[in-house]
């Protein structure tokens, strides 16, 4: 098979050529205008290069109900002009071959599912730590959807005691996950991006605490067997033992399970491809549209 993979960004689109066994044959790269400016330059970059399907891995929210006038849509994104975009339509009728979409971090959860970390269990979580923080969720082998799907990243949390900014950054709410540990906050609190804070800095141990409450909440709510993070911010590969260690603290013993009490590294893990995790989940759900 010949797969059109998008990795539909909010400042970037990442349109690939591969197979579905994620071999990756041609990449390119191109920024998020406006969708006038964006759309006709993805159709014209797969025009020519003969896929059978497109997968599309979105940034949201997103209209994923397959039976809605509107499926395939970017809905009510803060982005810009994106707001009620027929991303898929769009595609779908330029290219004429079938496409399926499904968010970004949905995406990457089925590719660490079916080919990456969680190839061995039947549940699991994934988080991406970046930009935003936002999740996507298998339950015995099939990604959530529901009245639209997960937003893993706007769970409210409890705010640190030495947390500067107690209420988070997000327009939408107070004290959310997203609003308190995605990438931007190391900036916004501290004036100084994640990648150049010191491995001792309070900062860190902050956003442990937000993260480690995240993954107490999906052990406890949804008794998923892993909890694979991504993004930029967890390429701090020392953040994995704190949040560990801090969700066991939460835990108190409570969900007392060998695995959580004896093997958490085993539970809280990082991705199993790497930064592919997304492109992979793409040519996927590729794959999926091609056999209907």
């Amino acid at each position: 098979m010949i797969l059109g993979a998008l990795e539909a960004g909010g400042t970037k689109m990442v349109c690939s050529v591969g197979d579905e066994q994620g071999h990756i044959l041609d990449r390119a790269v191109m920024p998020t205008l406006t969708p006038d400016e964006t759309l006709p330059g993805i159709a014209a970059y797969f025009g020519d290069k003969h896929i059978e399907a497109l997968g599309i891995a979105g940034f949201g929210p997103l209209d994923l109900n397959p039976n809605s006038s509107t499926y395939g849509y970017i809905t009510t994104t803060p982005k810009p002009g994106w707001q009620n975009c027929p991303l898929t339509p769009y595609l779908r009728e330029a290219l004429k071959v079938p496409a399926l979409i499904d968010t970004d971090v949905g995406a990457a959860a089925l590719a660490e599912f079916e080919m990456g970390a969680g190839k061995d269990v039947n549940n699991l979580i994934y988080v991406t730590v970046g930009t935003g923080v936002g999740g996507g969720v298998i339950v015995n082998g099939q990604l959530v959807h529901g009245l639209v799907h997960p937003e893993a990243g706007h769970i409210i949390v409890k705010p640190h005691p030495q947390d500067p900014n107690p209420e988070g950054f997000c327009p939408y709410h107070s004290s959310c996950l997203e609003g308190l540990a995605k990438g931007p906050t190391f900036d916004q609190r501290w004036g100084i991006s994640s990648k150049a804070l010191p491995q001792d800095h309070i900062g860190w141990v902050i956003e442990a605490d937000y993260l480690a409450q995240f993954c107490a909440n999906a052990l406890t709510m949804l008794s998923t067997e892993m909890i694979v993070l991504g993004g930029g911010v967890m390429q701090q590969q020392f953040l994995f033992p704190m949040i560990r260690k801090r969700t066991l603290e939460i835990l108190g013993g409570y969900v007392a399970h060998d695995k959580v009490l004896n093997h958490i590294d085993q539970i809280i893990v990082p991705p199993g491809l790497g930064v592919n995790s997304g492109v992979t989940g793409a040519l996927l759900l590729a794959a999926r549209a091609l056999k209907g």
